[in-house]
C-alpha cells in the first residue's frame, strides 16, 4: 500500500510518519499492493485532526477523527476503517480481492469567492444505486453522486432524515 502523508499548516515529524506507516500496514491483509492511503493532519483550536482515506479497487474508505493527539486520532481512524470493512465484508469481498485500482483524482480547491466553494472531481464509474449507497456509507457522507449502470446517466443518492435513502435523477 502506498501511503501519502499531508500536513496542513502542520509540520509532520519523521517519528509520526513512521508510526502512521506502521499502523497502516495492518490494512495489507485487506488490500492489494495498488491501494493508496491518504493521511491528512491538521491542528484545530485545542485538538489534532486526522483524515484517513484509503482508495482500492475504485472504492473509498474514509475516516475523520479529532483527538488530543495525532496518535489517538490515528488509532480511532484505523479502527473505524477496519470496522467499515468488517461490517460490509460480504458486499466488499469481490472488490477487495479482485478490484483493479482506479485513481479518484480528488482535488481541493479553495477559491476566494464569497461562498468559499470547495471543488472536488472524481471518476464516476457505472454502479447500481445499492453500490452507491454502500460507497456513500463507507466514506461517511450524506450524499453520493454516481453514474447509474442501468440508465447511463448521472444520479445522486442521499440519506433522508427519516433514516431511509433517496435518489435524484435528471428527467429524460
Amino acid at each position: 500500500m502506498k501511503i501519502n502523508i499531508i500536513g496542513r499548516r502542520v509540520e509532520v515529524e519523521e517519528s509520526l510518519k513512521q508510526i502512521i506507516q506502521k499502523k497502516l500496514t495492518k490494512f495489507d491483509k485487506y488490500f492489494r499492493d495498488d491501494a493508496v492511503a491518504y493521511v491528512t493532519l491538521s491542528h484545530e483550536k485545542n485538538a489534532e485532526r486526522l483524515e484517513l482515506t484509503v482508495s482500492s479497487g475504485g472504492t473509498l474508505y474514509r475516516s475523520e477523527e479529532t483527538d488530543q493527539t495525532f496518535n489517538n486520532a490515528l488509532d480511532t481512524a484505523v479502527d473505524t476503517i477496519e470496522r467499515q470493512i468488517r461490517k460490509n465484508k460480504t458486499r466488499l469481498e469481490k472488490r477487495l480481492k479482485e478490484g483493479a485500482f482506479r485513481s479518484a483524482g480528488e482535488t481541493d480547491g479553495e477559491d476566494e469567492e464569497p461562498f468559499n466553494i470547495r471543488e472536488k472531481t472524481f471518476i464516476m464509474k457505472p454502479m447500481s444505486p445499492e453500490e452507491a449507497i454502500l460507497q456513500m456509507n463507507l466514506i461517511g457522507h450524506e450524499f453520493f453522486m454516481f453514474r447509474n449502470a442501468e440508465t447511463g446517466g448521472a444520479a445522486v443518492v442521499y440519506k433522508r432524515k427519516n433514516g431511509g435513502y433517496g435518489m435524484i435523477m435528471p428527467e429524460k
